[in-house]
């Protein structure tokens, strides 16, 4: 219940969240999940699509075959590598690049034995050369999409910036290709549009913190009383529930469209690109607040002129301190009942443990008083001799 009242007052403005304070919370997370990616990448791989390595893709209709029975009338058609794939009442078949004499066996063969008619059986047939070419176009795509984004980044705010948005990029393209490569969903042309579109959306989040943070620290100077990351933390605070709300709203109809979409609807290309939307609006909002503003921080607080700030705020409170100390120290020894400092118990002719503490003002004032006495009373006349001893004279 606890928690739940912090996050809801988090949630509500009333309480600020110190995300900056806490940097290798969440590069312990970040590291966490991309190690996984990591391992789904080179255990499972990518599970490319015909449209990247080319090959055939037959589609039917045939609700009451079995997933053997369909695996086993294709290859009885000439098909050696198949991957069976069942959508609704529909049967996806996909098998290496195939001739338009081995389509046409391959069509009669299922036809014959799962009664479905030639005609209602589409064919797609991708050649090897063209998908190798469309997978290099993509990372042409993705390339080019990345200078455009340090350009921008560079001129509009500076490179720091513009380093700190590029890790929370290539941080979230490697943890969403991971969640593919253990679901093993296939990677389309539609799963890129994903990749790009979420590319885009945690630039965006990215760039609204970015533009807070140096509004706030633009003021800052040497006599300033906030260190860079204390008004970077101020800065995401007052974006953060902006960006949650931003990105409830754009998550849940993708949800929809991933979880409704593909289970009731069946609809292959949207589960494709409603999957990589949804991991990816979720790990980009993630590393928006979490990975790219802390790592900005760090690099902005080796400036010499946010480490000038730093340093004259550690000595005001090391002042503050000192003399909070001293000021403690002179009114116990004020208040206590043996004296000042110098009170020497030791001494028989000095105060004993009954006196009154010695009071510096009153002892002046005192030998002041003394001084005047002395200087201002009677003045001593010569002795006059007796009246014989005058006579004499």
């Amino acid at each position: 219940m606890a928690t739940r009242a912090i996050i809801s007052r988090i949630y509500r403005g009333e309480v600020s969240a110190d995300i900056v304070g806490r940097p290798k919370l969440w590069y312990s997370i970040s590291g966490v999940l991309l190690l996984l990616s990591i391992a789904g990448l080179l255990v499972q791989g990518l599970n490319f699509g015909v449209e990247f390595k080319g090959g055939s893709v037959f589609t039917f209709q045939a609700p009451s075959a079995s997933i053997e029975q369909v695996r086993g009338a294709v290859a009885d058609g000439g098909a050696h590598q198949t991957i069976v794939q069942e959508s609704g009442d529909k049967w996806r078949v996909t098998t290496e690049s195939m001739s338009s004499s081995e389509v046409t066996e391959v069509k009669e063969t299922v036809t014959e034995q799962l009664g479905v008619q030639s005609e209602k059986i589409s064919t797609q047939v991708v050649g090897a050369s063209w998908g190798g070419e469309i997978q290099s176009k993509a990372w042409q795509a993705l390339a080019v999409f990345m200078v455009l984004i340090i350009a921008y980044l560079s001129i509009a705010f500076e490179w720091r910036m513009a380093a700190a948005a590029v890790v929370a990029l290539v941080h979230d393209l490697v943890i969403t290709a991971g969640v593919y490569a253990w679901s093993g969903f296939e990677v389309t042309p539609a799963t890129l549009l994903g990749f790009l579109t979420i590319l885009g959306y945690s630039l965006y989040d990215a760039v609204v913190v970015f533009d807070m943070i140096k509004e706030v620290t633009k003021p800052l100077g040497p006599t300033s009383k906030t260190t860079y990351s204390e008004a970077a933390n101020k800065a995401l605070a007052s974006t953060l529930v902006r960006s949650l709300n931003t990105s409830l709203v754009a998550i849940l109809p993708v949800a929809a469209i991933l979880f409704i979409g593909t289970t009731l609807f069946g609809a292959g290309t949207l589960k494709d690109l409603s999957l990589a939307l949804f991991v990816g609006m979720i790990v980009g909002t993630y590393s928006s607040l979490c990975v790219a503003t802390p790592l900005l921080v760090q690099l902005k607080e080796r400036e010499p002129k946010y480490r000038e700030i730093r340093a004259n705020m550690a000595r005001r409170e090391a002042s503050a301190k000192r003399q909070a100390k001293t000021a403690a120290k002179v009114k116990a020894t004020a208040g206590a009942p043996g004296g000042g400092p110098d009170d020497d118990s030791g001494d028989p002719d000095g105060p004993g443990d009954d006196a009154p503490a010695a009071n510096p003002a009153e002892d002046v004032k005192r030998s002041v008083t003394v001084r005047k006495v002395v200087q201002t009373g009677p003045r001593q006349q010569p002795r006059r001799g007796t009246r014989q001893q005058r006579r004499g004279r």
